[in-house]
């Protein structure tokens, strides 16, 4: 399991990048948000589109498997 966060920030098409605890590109402290624990990214992207930004996607790098775009 692992912690999960939100890019508050969006990308240049819009979806917000849902990222690991330890991902080299997990934005700073003020522009996340925490999702939770997770058993994998699917989890931490739904929560993150039902309760923070429907526009949400893994990260390329850290999430790969629930990267869409």
């Amino acid at each position: 399991m692992d912690h999960y966060y939100v890019n508050n920030n969006p990308q240049a098409a819009g979806e917000h990048e849902v990222h690991k605890e330890n991902c080299k590109f997990l934005p700073s402290f003020e522009n996340r948000t925490y999702l939770g624990f997770f058993n994998n990214c699917d989890e931490a992207v739904k929560k993150s589109k039902l309760h923070y930004f429907k526009n949400s996607d893994g990260c390329y790098f850290c999430c790969r498997e629930c990267h869409t775009r």
